[in-house]
């Protein structure tokens, strides 16, 4: 099996480190996986492309490129410049430093990597680990991830739900906060919503008088509805939300043709 991964959090960040063991375990000894991951960090931007400026891209090591651009750029530069020879089997984005669950999902490099490969017709999972008091302080806190890993994308494989649909399926795996051996299990959840928690903006002054805007993240430990992604995964289950890039919401179409005859 060829696998292409990518994160948003970088080529030296240490989640890629742990999807780079998963891919290796998934792929195994005769397959194969390459690394095309952003330069620089790229976290929140989403299904970003760079579509007005060029793309540096490098070569850091056999089968290992930076580019400078965002995730879905680096899937993108995956297919048509590094892997023209053969296109991969799958693709895994991550292991985001960080939870992708509930509203985050809608910002999303992870999740915008794995948009795009799934917008090219591949199979694609984004993996991302959640932080809270109960690992963020561990020798390693994202051993959830790297223990449970590669069992839940090989259980996703082995499952008969993928489609080549033109808005393709592609899944959200998100491991809870906290250590590898208190994970409870796997739960399908779909998306959910932090009410009372949002994105908002700061303002500072630097030093030469001039005003910037620091973006600041909502609280993340607020759950939200039973059953959906945050709220399983802070009850130390592993969530696997499957998603599609269409936003069309299908049920108000009849309603808003009455509305407009």
């Amino acid at each position: 099996m060829r696998i292409l991964i990518t994160n948003d959090d970088g080529i030296n960040a240490p989640g890629l480190k742990v999807l780079t063991q998963i891919a290796h375990d998934i792929a195994g000894p005769k397959g194969e996986v390459w690394t095309v991951a952003p330069a620089f960090e790229q976290s929140g931007v989403g299904h970003c492309i760079s579509y007005t400026h060029p793309t540096m891209i490098a070569e850091l090591a056999p089968r290992r490129f930076a580019a400078e651009g965002s995730p879905a750029d680096c899937v993108i530069a995956g297919l048509y410049d590094v892997m023209t020879d053969a296109r991969p089997d799958l693709v895994l984005s991550g292991v985001n430093r960080g939870n992708n669950a509930a509203e985050n999902t809608l910002y999303s490099g992870t999740i915008g990597g794995a948009m795009e490969a799934a917008l090219q017709g591949l199979p694609a999972i984004a993996l991302s680990q959640y932080f809270g008091p109960a690992n963020k302080d561990l020798d390693d806190p994202f051993e959830a991830a790297a223990k449970h890993g590669a069992d839940v994308v090989r259980k996703l494989l082995q499952s008969s739900l993928w489609d080549d649909a033109d808005y393709r399926l592609f899944y959200n795996v998100n491991f809870p906060p906290v250590a590898a051996d208190a994970v409870k299990g796997i739960k399908a959840a779909p998306q959910g919503f932090r009410r009372g928690t949002h994105f908002s903006a700061e303002a500072q002054t630097s030093p030469s008088g001039r005003r910037f805007l620091w973006v600041r993240g909502g609280a993340q430990d607020v759950p939200t509805a039973p059953g959906s992604d945050a709220a399983v995964n802070l009850d130390g289950y592993i969530s696997v939300t499957p998603m599609r890039a269409d936003l069309t919401d299908s049920a108000m179409l009849s309603p808003l043709q009455e509305a407009l005859k």
